[in-house]
C-alpha cells in the first residue's frame, strides 16, 4: 500500500512537471530589459555582461537539472571538482568559439540534445547502461562532450542579438565568468541539498525515483524543443 501510494504521489510530480515545463521555457528566454540591453549597446560592458551570464545560469533549470544528475552520487570532492571542470571546460570553448566565428546551430536543436542530456543522465544513474550493454559510457568524456553542446547552446542565445564587435572578446569573457560564477552559486545550494539528504535514510530509497524524474524532465525537454524546430 505504501509503495504504491509512493509511486502516485511520484507520478503526480512528473504529470505537474509537464504541465509547468512549457512555462519554464517561456520564462528562461531571455527578458525585455535584457534584450534591449544587448541590442544597444556599445563597447566593453564587463559590467552588465558579468551579471546576464550569471543570471542566465541561476535560471538556466536544463543545464542545472543535468547537473543534479552529474553530482548526484559523487561523493569525494575531487570527483566533483573534476566534473564540474570539464563540463565547465566544454561549454567555455564552444561559448567563445561559437560566438566568435558566427557558429549559428538551430537553438531548438541544441536544446533537445540539452534535453537528451538530461535523460541520459537520469538514465545512467539508474544504471541503464550496465544493465543493456554491460558498461557505462565514460563519464568525464560523457560530461565534457555534453557541457561542448551545453556552451553551443550560450553561444546560439547570445547570437541572436547580432552583438557588436567593438568589446566583443571582453564582453563575452565576462558573460562566460558571469555564466561560471552563476554555475557554482547554483552548485553551492544543490551540494548542500544532496549532502544534507544523503545523510538520511530516504535517499537510497527515493534515489530510484529522482533519476527517474530527472529522465521524465529530460524526454519532455527534448520532445518540446523538436516540437518547436519542426512547427
Amino acid at each position: 500500500m505504501f509503495d504504491t501510494l509512493l509511486r502516485f504521489r511520484w507520478l503526480s510530480l512528473i504529470g505537474l512537471l509537464a504541465l509547468c515545463l512549457p512555462f519554464a521555457l517561456f520564462a528562461h528566454g531571455v527578458d525585455e530589459s535584457t534584450r534591449a540591453f544587448l541590442q544597444q549597446h556599445s563597447g566593453v560592458q564587463f559590467i552588465p555582461f558579468l551579471y546576464i551570464g550569471a543570471k542566465h545560469m541561476v535560471t538556466g533549470y536544463d543545464h542545472l537539472l543535468f547537473l543534479v544528475g552529474v553530482l548526484f552520487f559523487i561523493h569525494k570532492s575531487r570527483d566533483v571538482l573534476l566534473y564540474v571542470s570539464m563540463f565547465t571546460l566544454g561549454h567555455s570553448l564552444t561559448l567563445l568559439f561559437g560566438v566568435l566565428n558566427d557558429i549559428q546551430i538551430n537553438a531548438y536543436l541544441i536544446d533537445a540534445i540539452i534535453g537528451l542530456s538530461v535523460l541520459y543522465k537520469g538514465f545512467d544513474n539508474l544504471g541503464g547502461f550496465n544493465a543493456l550493454f554491460g558498461k557505462s559510457p565514460n563519464p568525464q568524456l560523457v560530461v565534457l562532450i555534453f557541457g561542448l553542446f551545453h556552451g553551443f547552446g550560450l553561444a546560439t542565445k547570445l547570437q541572436e542579438f547580432q552583438l557588436q564587435d567593438e568589446g566583443l572578446v571582453i564582453n563575452l569573457l565576462a558573460f562566460n565568468l558571469g555564466v561560471e560564477l552563476g554555475q557554482f552559486t547554483a552548485l553551492a545550494f544543490i551540494l548542500l541539498i544532496i549532502n544534507t539528504w544523503r545523510t538520511h535514510p530516504s535517499f537510497i530509497r527515493f534515489a530510484k525515483y529522482t533519476n527517474g524524474l530527472l529522465m521524465s524532465a529530460g524526454f519532455m525537454l527534448f520532445g518540446l524543443q523538436l516540437t518547436g524546430y519542426f512547427i
